[in-house]
């Protein structure tokens, strides 16, 4: 296992020294693009645009610009926004990800409990009036785009209902853990229920699908035959294996709502997480605000990815050895 562990580690390292190099090549080193004429502005002379390349560097070939770089951002810690002259861009990054952390580990809980619960009772009343009731309920959570849901959610508690119903709702916003557990998962509630619902029902037919087909399985008749009751052989073996799909799949999803994928609830929301940070920052083409912001998405993504592959291997050991 530590062996295995070991190889996906250095896999990891390796992916996110290659996602460095590409992100930087994409808006340092493409053929039309020019960082000195975005920090100079329009209708610059060209001895402006000479002053800014030699102040940030950028008349340096572009491997000695790509080392400065990772220095300034990774080493130093320094690295400045292009666009807002002296304002750090670690501080913005770190600021940003309390939020979208504190927003997607919440609905995470809520879809992935939602999901087991659903995904499991379908399978054990399949082919009764539960079964089709638990699938139209997730196609109907998949159906729902976020940002609508979103606005019919903040219209009915923070408008048409606020002054009787939902006079218990706070005002749109983020709320430090720091501040209090009550008041910020109050603040969150909403938003994590948001985007649970597209989850829970994404995870809810995968995991009854599979469950359904792990239930004709051979092991499964041989735990019948040994007489295990039908819902311990249900969450006992059933699950199990079923778990290996859902794990991936929740690994993906995971790493790149917590890289920036949760854009659109933060926005409904007010929520001044990562993905509004990477959003105001390519709509202001800051480029060090924009590649930091790409890198910690790649982190967790590899992140999420290596904690998936570990987790596959402890549930079928198999894998250890490809």
């Amino acid at each position: 296992m530590w062996r295995f562990a070991g190889k996906r580690a250095i896999a990891a390292l390796l992916v996110l020294f290659a996602i460095s190099v590409l992100v930087f090549l994409i808006f340092f080193a493409t053929p039309g693009v020019d960082p000195a004429a975005r920090i100079a502005g329009r209708n610059a002379s060209q001895e402006t645009l000479a002053q800014v390349r030699q102040s940030f560097g950028l008349d340096q070939p572009i491997w000695v610009q790509y080392g400065v770089m990772m220095r300034h951002l990774f080493i130093d810690r320094d690295l400045t926004s292009f666009v807002n002259r002296g304002a750090e861009v670690i501080p913005q990054v770190q600021q940003a990800i309390p939020v979208t952390l504190s927003l997607v580990i919440g609905a995470a809980v809520i879809w992935v409990i939602l999901a087991l619960v659903m995904g499991v009772l379908a399978t054990a009343y399949r082919g009764t009036a539960i079964d089709p009731i638990i699938v139209v309920l997730g196609v109907i959570g998949v159906s729902l785009p976020v940002y609508w849901l979103g606005e019919v959610v903040n219209l009915v508690t923070q408008s048409r209902l606020h002054d009787t119903i939902f006079a218990w709702v706070p005002s749109l916003g983020y709320v430090s853990l720091s501040e209090g557990f009550g008041p910020w998962a109050l603040h969150l509630l909403f938003p994590w229920l948001t985007l649970a619902v597209l989850y829970a029902g994404i995870y809810a037919r995968v995991l009854r699908s599979e469950m359904v087909g792990a239930m004709n399985e051979d092991y499964i008749r041989m735990a019948r035959a040994k007489g295990i009751g039908e819902w311990r052989v249900l969450l006992r073996h059933a699950l199990r294996t079923s778990l290996i799909v859902v794990v991936s799949l929740f690994g993906l999803d995971f790493g790149a709502l917590i890289g920036g994928a949760a854009l659109l609830t933060e926005v409904v929301f007010g929520l001044q997480g990562i993905g509004k940070l990477t959003y105001d920052s390519l709509q202001n083409f800051d480029l060090p605000v924009i590649l930091a912001c790409v890198l910690y998405a790649a982190f967790f993504v590899v992140l999420a990815n290596f904690i998936v592959d570990l987790l596959y291997a402890w549930l079928d050991p198999r894998v250890r050895h490809v």
